[in-house]
């Protein structure tokens, strides 16, 4: 079984490396699909503060691990991409069920850069403005994001075009073999 666990900050590229992974026969599971469900299913509306706040709450009432015990059930395929880890407890539930051979593969691009295409991507979660999107980072990071990223096996930059992102993309899913 091939485990690959994607993370990066919003906007950096994780939905794209995603798109890539699938066009090469990987299946995906969303963390934040999860997320988004489980908040659909207590009455809660699409936008980024009501979602944030319920996935904050979750990992506080349930541990920060929560959402990765939630999203274990789903993988299914033997080439499973996970996409959207938050911090190190869930990479490590990720590990204990798939094994030490999960690859955490981290997504970077400056802020400016996806603050832009945030707003371009133009989702109900979209941050309003420079400061709900710096608020918004924080929140991620306070969930360990930042331990996460440092610590992934491979750090792809996502700063040029698309295609040099994609070819990045492939060319690291294709060593994984």
């Amino acid at each position: 079984m091939k485990v690959i666990v994607i993370t990066g900050m919003p906007g950096a590229g994780k939905e794209e490396f995603v798109s890539v992974a699938l066009s090469i026969g990987y299946e995906v599971v969303r963390m934040g699909d999860v997320v988004r469900e489980w908040a659909s299913k207590q009455g809660l509306g699409p936008n980024d503060k009501a979602i944030g706040g319920f996935a904050n709450d979750e990992r506080k009432r349930l541990g920060y691990d929560i959402w990765a015990k939630r999203c274990v059930e789903r993988v299914g395929s033997p080439l499973t991409i996970i996409d959207g880890s938050r911090g190190l407890d869930e990479l490590r539930i990720f590990k204990k069920a798939f094994g030490e051979e999960v690859r955490l593969v981290a997504v970077h691009s400056s802020p400016r850069t996806r603050f832009q295409r945030l707003q371009r991507r133009g989702r109900a979660d979209a941050p309003g403005s420079w400061e709900e999107f710096l608020e918004r980072d924080l929140r991620e990071l306070s969930w360990g994001l930042g331990g996460l990223i440092a610590v992934a096996d491979r750090m792809i930059i996502n700063e040029g075009t698309l295609d040099e992102f994609r070819t990045s993309a492939l060319r690291y899913l294709q060593e994984q073999g």
